[in-house]
């Protein structure tokens, strides 16, 4: 099923509860847009979380679940998905999230390891739930740094901040 990742870890890292002034179905658009968006951008560390290493910057990949596998969230996979959210929001919509690493040393760039996260978005009709597993890596990003970061992308996709960590509420 189209969003959903069957092998999806009961245990997770990180759970965190965001209160939203949008529909699902506009949140779910925003997300998607954003994660798109973050597969064509290179950022240094600093502006993903507080950096373990300095001089560092991240690359993503975000994939979209398919029953049990990820699908890489490029201009199709993104048109499916906005497609299917059309139609009807969904429930909740799992991601891969892998971040690859390099450090910036005079004018070369040093390849570092990756991180592999799982996120899970579950919608309700006045939170959304973001639980996050970190499958592999040495976690240069702490699973407690990501839902910051996610909100930042989501709210850019808006002319004004439409979501906050439920407890700012």
């Amino acid at each position: 099923m189209l969003g959903v990742y069957n092998n999806f870890p009961k245990a997770v890292h990180n759970i965190v509860d965001f209160a939203s002034l949008v529909s699902n179905k506009r949140l779910q658009s925003a997300l998607v847009q954003a994660f798109y968006k973050l597969n064509s951008e290179t950022l240094t560390l600093e502006e993903v979380a507080a950096p373990s290493i300095p001089q560092c910057t991240a690359m993503f990949e975000f994939g979209v679940a398919e029953d049990t596998d990820f699908n890489y969230l490029d201009s199709e996979e993104k048109d499916k998905l906005l497609k299917a959210m059309e139609k009807k929001p969904f429930a909740l919509i799992d991601f891969l999230c892998i971040m690859r690493y390099r450090k910036m040393q005079a004018e070369k760039k040093t390849p570092l390891k990756s991180d592999y996260y799982m996120l899970r978005f579950q919608f309700d009709k006045e939170l959304t739930q973001m639980q996050i597993f970190h499958e592999k890596g040495l976690m240069y990003v702490s699973p407690k740094d990501l839902p910051e970061f996610t909100i930042k992308r989501i709210n850019s996709e808006f002319s004004k901040k439409v979501l906050k960590l439920a407890e700012e509420s």
